[in-house]
């Protein structure tokens, strides 16, 4: 994150939090860090003119008209009955608001959808409908309105973030297996070519690990720097499985070793 953290908050605030990308940005936190940076106001249909004009006055910048036609609140609709079970539009979700798994039926939480619209593209069979949001059509003022927004907004910045979480912690499971996987390979290669693994390949391990810790501890180190707080609460997510992975190899190092020196003692 560029810029200052407490303007690039205050534009956050102001964003709709539909987390649909027709900004060009992959999120609102993104798109309001580049308006922190200098680029335009005017980007967001969700948001509206409204929108446009708030950051207008809290930037400076000019109250453009918007370069995309106004959206209003819209909900997805999946016709289950044409639905494959084919999970692509659960991974297009970007706040998790679609409940499913494969070859089975596929539904919207109505009260969690932003209306994004990054379901729709994906969908095989096109059984995906955007629709006027309910609660907004019951909205019988200004005020109520008002409300709504504010608590989808709410919502959908909670929900984004907490999806990202999840995509960050799956991946940290799965290089976590592929490493597992790797040293049970090499741990067969070695048992059937009749000999144990060498020192030479256990410090390569510890070399990669200590790399692997490395990387971590700079990565939060630029966080820090930048007042990232997501980025520094990966970093330290990520720190335990580094320093654990860093431990364990180590000890494989030091267990082979002491293996090697009894060999040697005895010969």
């Amino acid at each position: 994150m560029t810029g200052n953290p407490l303007l690039i908050e205050a534009i956050d605030a102001l964003l709709p939090q539909t987390q649909c990308g027709k900004c060009g940005h992959p999120g609102c936190l993104p798109y309001a860090e580049a308006i922190a940076a200098g680029e335009a106001i005017n980007r967001c249909p969700p948001g509206g003119q409204a929108t446009v004009e708030r950051l207008a006055e809290l930037t400076g910048q000019p109250p453009l008209p918007l370069e995309q036609p106004a959206q209003p609140p819209l909900v997805a609709y999946v016709r289950e009955a044409e639905c494959i079970g084919c999970t692509k539009c659960l991974q297009a979700c970007p706040v998790d608001a679609i409940l499913g798994a494969a070859k089975r039926m596929h539904t919207v939480i109505a009260d969690e959808c932003t209306g994004c619209e990054l379901c729709v593209a994906p969908c095989p069979v096109d059984c995906i409908d955007l629709l006027p949001h309910p609660h907004w059509q019951a909205a019988k003022t200004a005020a109520e309105q008002d409300a709504y927004l504010a608590r989808r907004a709410a919502k959908g910045r909670e929900r984004f973030a907490a999806r990202n979480r999840r995509l960050a912690r799956e991946q940290r499971e799965k290089r976590r297996e592929r490493q597992q996987r790797l040293i049970q390979q090499r741990s067969r290669a070695s048992r059937t070519a009749g000999g144990t693994t060498t020192r030479r390949q256990r410090q390569i391990a510890v070399n990669a690990a200590e790399q692997a810790l490395k990387r971590v501890q700079q990565q939060l180190e630029s966080a820090r720097r930048r007042g990232d707080a997501q980025a520094e609460a990966t970093a330290l997510a990520q720190m335990p499985e580094a320093e654990h992975l860093l431990a364990s190899a180590r000890q494989a190092l030091e267990e082979v070793t002491l293996k090697q020196d009894d060999l040697n003692t005895e010969c």
